[in-house]
């Protein structure tokens, strides 16, 4: 406890000299800083792993001793109104510190060879460092508003980091998407903190979770209110965690380099929404609306992630909807209560995640040597395949990653997602039929993305290098517009060091007819035109991390199972979490227990192994053999059948590749909408205010130079219009008595 009160408070402060240093150097010695630009990477690492050390003393003392500690300072005083800073150490804070700092390390160790090659070598492990003290400030902080600083400060290092590239048009526009996107979520949190201090009288978690479970269980505040600003708060998280309908600024963040994607969108940053609604809990659980609200999000997150992933081209964006199709998991754990599986599996998917996400950008450097540098390309897995001769230790990988992802026993994820998905039958069977039914989704897409990438042959041969123009490739995707009989008429059938392969094209019709002339071997091919241009393992400073990673995977899901030679009363993550827990307590006593725990990995474990049958069917080596026996046509019969089948894949194929139409949506109410209000503002602004200024303006110029004119100081000229108005005036009298108008009368 005494170690705790000390030192516990410097945690958030152990990245920040590197940034401070950084940003000096560049300012007043930047020659010298830039000479010495890969020596910076040295102490990144090494103070992450202190402050990782503090981290992980503080859980060992949490699990044998089971306490919370926090301590406050006084900020500001002014009559009735007390602002204290401070930190809050408890099972949470420890989970959430030990992911930032673990992945934090490995992603700074891997960041060192990949951004080597890149000018702003320096600029990236200043915005990394900096970021890694925001969110290690966000999950110690003891109240709303330094929830709130420090929440502002991860979305602006968020800004800085997608849009690291910034010269490049779609990067820019990318990190303005989610800056956009999150400043909804951060306007709602700010309402929410507003609203609870109003009711409350104070921005402390302990002081806010009694006061207001005390004002609603003695009826003393408006039910409707507390809920308002109870859906404000959560309104923060729904865009941090790139929940739906906040959600569209995830994939499009993929612009940035891979080690950010890591680190940011797999562990850290959309991990905040998960913890600012799990450090809520116990506020939410008293508003049942609410929970039903977290529920609903989650569950429509889970199905809509899932199915927009299913035929990415990106490797990236893949995994993005990945992210956020599991986030959405953790959230329907949340809504349900089940406080205990949603960490669970928020520890297991961010290892598994940060796993994937390094291995991804392994595949992509190396694949650039022969693509370029272009996202477009490098990233395209519809050009990948093969690669399991060339980088064998990134695909074993990947391949753990992609199972553990999948639900895969005895993998860590499994633990953790079968725990939800039995949590959320006990809550509605409903909710756990689409989170089971997606579960098998999830395996369809992930085995698709490690088939596409690592299986067959490298579909690169295909492209024209010899010039950019009418150049085509194959896109792979079963969901084909045209029939089945067009697609076996041109399915493209040759021998590559007599070897058979079939590519399923949506499109076969842009194949050049010359393709198989162009067909070469890759070693003859590039090496007459390039020199050393082909795929090649990653460094060891690369692979370090995807190795550690690795271990994480296989053991981490170990500290859920209760085990021990006999079933016991609480295993070790149970006995972690032990203060925050107290209502969720899971049953471990009794053998019923594990005949339960079997009945319900059986039926998630099929429908995995059911998706990873059907992937293997469209993209693995599966379909060759179904294809040389004549099997297909068991699938596949002439008919209408058949011609619905197509048109349902044909939809569902592009619902998926154009991410559900939502970005159309939004583009088409949101964006037009404003920009037509705003053109409308402007042309009223413009033609009517300005118009009517500028008018009176002209027309007293006119009406000056015209008396100007007329007041030339001759006597004559008065007299003349003087005598003219007298003419005009009775000119009207006579009109008037003469068609018998009432005459004027003067008094």
């Amino acid at each position: 406890m005494e170690y705790t009160s000390k030192y516990a408070w410097i945690i958030p402060f152990f990245p920040l000299p590197v940034t401070m240093l950084i940003g000096f150097g560049l300012l007043l010695i930047p020659t010298a800083t830039k000479n010495i630009r890969r020596m910076w990477a040295f102490p990144s690492v090494l103070l992450l792993s202190i402050a990782m050390w503090f981290s992980t003393n503080l859980s060992i003392q949490q699990i044998n001793g089971s306490f919370t500690y926090q301590c406050l300072w006084s900020w500001t005083i002014n009559n009735d109104f007390l602002l204290e800073f401070g930190y809050l150490i408890d099972p949470l804070t420890s989970i959430m510190s030990i992911l930032i700092t673990t992945v934090g390390i490995l992603v700074f160790i891997y960041s060192d060879n990949y951004m080597s090659h890149d000018q702003g070598y320096l600029r990236f492990f200043a915005h990394m460092s900096f970021f890694n003290a925001s969110m290690l400030g966000l999950v110690t902080s003891s109240n709303l508003v330094q929830i709130y600083i420090f929440w502002e400060l991860v979305g602006m290092c968020s800004y800085f980091l997608i849009g690291f590239w910034f010269t490049r048009p779609v990067a820019a526009s990318a990190c303005q998407k989610a800056f956009v996107t999150n400043r909804i979520g951060d306007f709602g949190l700010l309402l929410g903190t507003l609203g609870f201090y109003w009711i409350t009288g104070s921005f402390e978690f302990r002081d806010l979770f009694q006061i207001v479970n005390t004002l609603i269980y003695n009826n003393g505040v408006n039910s409707l209110f507390v809920t308002l600003c109870a859906f404000l708060l959560f309104v923060g998280a729904i865009a941090k965690s790139a929940q739906f309908p906040l959600h569209v600024w995830l994939p499009d963040a993929m612009e940035g380099p891979t080690p950010i994607s890591a680190l940011i969108h797999a562990a850290t940053m959309v991990a905040a929404g998960i913890f600012l609604v799990a450090r809520l809990l116990p506020l939410f659980i008293v508003i049942p609306y609410i929970m039903n609200i977290i529920c609903l999000v989650g569950i429509i997150t889970v199905l809509l992630g899932a199915t927009l992933a299913l035929a990415q081209r990106d490797i990236k964006r893949s995994l993005a909807y990945s992210t956020m199709s599991q986030l959405g998991y953790i959230m329907l754990a949340l809504g349900i209560g089940s406080y205990r599986a949603a960490l669970f599996h928020l520890i297991t998917h961010a290892y598994s995640k940060a796993l994937l996400f390094l291995g991804s950008g392994s595949v992509i450097h190396s694949m650039e040597p022969l693509v370029g540098y272009s996202p477009d390309k490098s990233h395209n897995m519809v050009l990948m395949g093969g690669l399991t001769k060339y980088v064998p230790i990134t695909k074993i990988t990947f391949f753990l990653g992609t199972l553990s992802l999948c639900g895969i026993p005895p993998l860590a994820c499994f633990w953790s997602k079968d725990e939800i998905l039995h949590d959320s039958w006990l809550y509605s069977p409903i909710f756990a039929l689409i989170a089971w039914f997606t579960a098998g989704f999830t395996a369809f897409y992930m085995f698709r993305m490690y088939l596409l990438t690592f299986d067959g042959y490298l579909r690169i041969y295909f492209q024209d290098f010899s010039s950019t123009k009418n150049s085509s490739f194959y896109s792979i995707s079963p969901w084909g517009k045209g029939t089945l009989k067009e697609v076996n008429r041109n399915l493209l059938f040759s021998k590559i060091n007599k070897n058979r392969f079939w590519f399923f094209s949506k499109d076969l019709s842009k194949i050049d007819k010359n393709l198989r002339n162009k067909i070469r071997d890759f070693s003859t091919y590039f090496k007459n035109r390039y020199t050393y241009m082909y795929p090649h393992e990653s460094s060891n400073t690369m692979l370090f991390p995807l190795l550690v990673l690795v271990l994480f995977t296989l053991f981490i899901g170990s500290i859920g199972i209760p085990f021990n030679g006999e079933v016991i009363d609480f295993d070790l993550l149970s006995k972690w979490l032990t203060p925050s827990t107290t209502f969720f307590h899971p049953n471990f006593n009794s053998s019923e227990y594990w005949y339960e725990f079997l009945s319900n990995a059986f039926f998630s474990v099929s429908i995995v192994l059911f998706g990873l049958f059907i992937a293997s069917i469209f993209y693995g080596s599966i379909y060759s053999s179904f294809q040389n026996f004549g099997l297909m046509n068991l699938f596949f019969k002439r008919g209408p059948k058949r011609i619905l089948l197509e048109k349902i894949k044909g939809v569902i194929y592009n619902w998926s590749y154009n991410c559900g139409y939502i970005d159309v949506f939004y583009t088409g109410i949101f964006t037009m909408s404003i920009r037509g209000l705003a053109e409308l503002t402007e042309f009223f602004d413009k033609f009517i205010i300005d118009g009517i200024i500028n008018g009176i303006g002209v027309a007293s110029l006119f009406m000056g130079e015209g008396i100007k004119y007329m007041g030339g100081g001759r006597i004559s000229s008065y007299l003349f219009l003087y005598f003219s108005y007298i003419s005009i005036f009775l000119l009207i009298l006579i009109l008037f008595s003469s068609f018998g108008l009432p005459n004027f009368q003067f008094s």
